[in-house]
């Protein structure tokens, strides 16, 4: 069931296979067009070059991208990068720099007012199962925090962190806590951490969240279980600003209703919640939903309408102004192997890209998007590209 835990694994597989077949990393090609989208950086240009980017993008105010690879670099267990507008890679730093250096990070950044960079990795550390790290605007790495420090802590995080106006960060981890099943963590702006929330209280509780919190104006902390709940296909859960855990809904509740939430929740400004499912709904192939104020979901849509519709969201969602939802699919469209969608405020979808159409083309975006001010998107996918490594992409 766990099977997270597996994909780092089979990323590592994929990775000898390609170098195992005799593939070169070639000089990188950036800024390759395929009609409405651009690569702007193929990975794998070099033989300390990440590989394979999980993760979401964050951009500063001068419009530089940073991301993570949860493989590559020095010691070939993932990186820190930035791409600059001009479309250069930087790596910021190599992980596995040492005996207690976190390794693998699955998840995307956040950014200080300063530019410090804040990140969780799924693996390394004092205790090997994940840690919390921050690169300061000057390249440096420190550990902040390495899970797996009791019997009840959490281990192994798959989503990235959220600060809040105190300098505070909070997240998930995937397993570990008083039940094993997870928690929500908390680590102070000194270093300080604590657990505000162990999954599996009861056999209706939420398990094994998979990606990341978002925060309401009260303090008030949301997010998705992958499994759990009263028909153990996974929850929307809130945690109150005094600790208190309420399950919001639990998927799975009719043959047609979406499961396994795999990623994290965007709100709007009434307070309803939005995000996806990589299975269910009506073509079984996930759904993007809504959840009330009141708690009531709908859904609205259900993914493989067609034999070129996406399939199998596995990132989030953004909202633009006029209420459209934007995210991508890790499989489907017109080359099976991903798309970047839109859902209308009205509720209809369009393609906006189908990924694979050349050889040098990104394929399976796991990760959501971001948008600019101008309203292009951008993001990564964990394979294709000039090197088969992955790719930071543009959407015009």
């Amino acid at each position: 069931m766990k099977q997270h835990l597996f994909r780092t694994t089979l990323s590592l597989f994929v990775s000898l296979a390609i170098v195992g077949c005799g593939s070169t990393p070639s000089t990188n090609s950036p800024n390759t067009q395929n009609g409405p989208e651009t690569v702007l950086y193929s990975f794998g240009a070099s033989s300390t070059d990440g590989n394979v980017p999980y993760a979401s993008l964050i951009m500063d105010t001068a419009g530089n991208l940073y991301g993570t690879t949860t493989l590559g670099g020095a010691n070939n267990v993932g990186t820190v990068f930035k791409i600059s507008v001009s479309g250069t890679e930087t790596i910021l730093h190599s992980f596995g720099a040492g005996s207690t250096d976190g390794q693998h990070p699955d998840a995307g950044l956040v950014m200080d007012s300063a530019g410090n960079l804040y990140g969780t990795t799924l693996l390394g550390g004092a205790n090997n199962v994940g840690t919390v790290f921050k690169i300061s605007t000057s390249g440096t790495e420190s550990i902040l925090y390495s899970f797996g420090a009791s019997s009840t802590d959490g281990k192994g995080t798959y989503a990235g962190l959220i600060m809040d106006s105190a300098g505070n960060l909070y997240g998930t981890t995937y397993e570990g806590g008083a039940n094993n099943d997870g928690t929500v963590f908390k680590i102070s702006a000194s270093g300080t951490e604590s657990i505000l929330y162990s999954f599996g209280a009861s056999s209706a509780d939420g398990k094994w969240p998979y990606a990341g919190l978002i925060m309401d104006s009260a303090g008030n902390l949301y997010g998705t279980t992958e499994f759990g709940g009263a028909n153990d296909e996974g929850t929307v859960f809130k945690i109150s600003a005094s600790g208190t855990e309420s399950i919001l809904y639990s998927f799975g509740a009719s043959s047609t209703d979406g499961v396994q939430p795999y990623a994290g929740l965007i709100m709007d400004s009434a307070g309803n919640l939005y995000g996806t499912t990589v299975d269910g709904g009506a073509k079984n192939a996930g759904t993007v939903f809504k959840i009330s104020v009141s708690g009531t979901e709908s859904i609205l849509y259900s993914f493989g309408a067609s034999s070129t519709d996406g399939e199998v969201p596995q990132g989030g969602l953004i909202m633009d102004s006029a209420g459209n939802l934007n995210g991508t699919t890790s499989e489907g469209g017109a080359n099976s192997t991903g798309t970047v969608f839109k859902i209308s405020a009205s509720g209809t979808e369009s393609i906006l890209y189908s990924f694979g159409g050349s050889s040098t083309d990104g394929k399976n975006p796991e990760a959501g998007l971001i948008m600019d001010s101008a309203g292009n998107l951008y993001g990564t996918t964990y394979l294709g590209g000039a090197n088969s490594y992955g790719t930071v992409f543009k959407i015009e």
